[in-house]
């Protein structure tokens, strides 16, 4: 069997861009939800949002660091899961959130407040975390991740698409009411059929390797969403706001970690199916807990 880190992906630089692409489409189509209002409103009423903040940018890369030392994977493995726990949230967990009952408004919100957050503090807690695990920071060296076009390459996929997606809102908003809905399902469909299309391409490259990975990767998701409901506990929210947090919490957006993954780290084998993984496992828990927390209404 190809050792993982020999593998290289079938995904040109063509899928790259398609995928940046893809990506920004989407972003452009749940910004279509906010309105610059949106983020002054929650001003006046943070607390909800920096715990998500706090939740997604702090907590979670500090539990990876500690499940990478007590775990102790292969070096690459463990960078794609610092690179993934460094993301924003997964353009699928306003949906997800929707169907499991928890505040919406906030989880779209909190997508995009991380999101415009990404520009510096992915390309910070990939660079500490990474050099902090001491198996990783060879590889990091080796890289020589240059934080400024991390930033660039956040700002077009999804810092542009988000303005603009909110300027429409704003200015236009009966067209942002009409093409709204047929662009968050066209734009899903998009997402979801590249990564079919993606994954049978490289279909014997996965199973061959998806156990070295299978098990991080669900111990880690799963500490990700522990880690965003035990954050919301503790600082006493609701039930519909913790919803929203254990969510955008537990769904990253692995889309643009491969996205990075290709773009910084040669698509490095274990990084790369590391990734992959999380883009499939996070759908199936996500979409899980939606459908246990559906069956009550959450307490506002």
């Amino acid at each position: 069997m190809i050792d993982i880190d020999a593998v290289r992906l079938n995904f040109s630089p063509e899928s790259l861009m398609l995928l940046n692409a893809i990506l920004a489409i989407v972003m452009f189509s749940i910004a279509l939800d906010l309105r610059s209002s949106d983020f002054r409103a929650l001003l006046t009423a943070p607390k909800a949002l920096l715990t998500g903040m706090v939740s997604q940018f702090l907590v979670l890369p500090a539990v990876t660091y500690l499940m990478l030392v007590a775990t102790n994977p292969r070096p690459s493995i463990a960078l794609g899961l610092i690179l993934v726990a460094a993301c924003p949230g997964g353009n699928i967990s306003n949906f997800i959130t929707h169907r499991a009952g928890g505040n919406a408004a906030l989880s779209v919100s909190m997508t995009g407040v991380a999101t415009l957050g990404a520009i510096l503090l992915t390309p910070v807690n990939v660079a500490f975390w990474g050099n902090l695990y001491a198996p990783t920071r060879a590889l990091l060296r080796q890289t020589e991740l240059d934080p400024v076009s991390i930033a660039i390459t956040v700002f077009f996929m999804l810092i542009l698409p988000l303005v603009l997606g909110i300027l429409v809102n704003s200015y236009r908003p009966a067209w942002a009411i009409r093409i709204r809905k047929p662009m968050q399902a066209l734009s899903m469909a998009i997402f979801i059929g590249f990564i079919v299309l993606a994954l049978a391409a490289n279909w014997s490259f996965f199973l061959s390797h998806v156990t070295a990975v299978a098990g991080l990767v669900v111990l880690h998701n799963g500490l990700a969403l522990s880690g965003g409901y035990l954050m919301a506990t503790v600082m006493r929210l609701s039930d519909f706001d913790r919803r929203a947090i254990t969510i955008e919490t537990g769904i990253q957006n692995s889309g643009l970690g491969l996205v990075l993954i290709f773009a910084f780290f040669g698509g490095l084998g274990g990084m790369a199916v590391a990734a992959a993984f999380w883009g499939i496992w996070h759908a199936i828990s996500g979409l899980a807990i939606a459908g246990v927390w559906s069956r009550s209404e959450a307490r506002r």
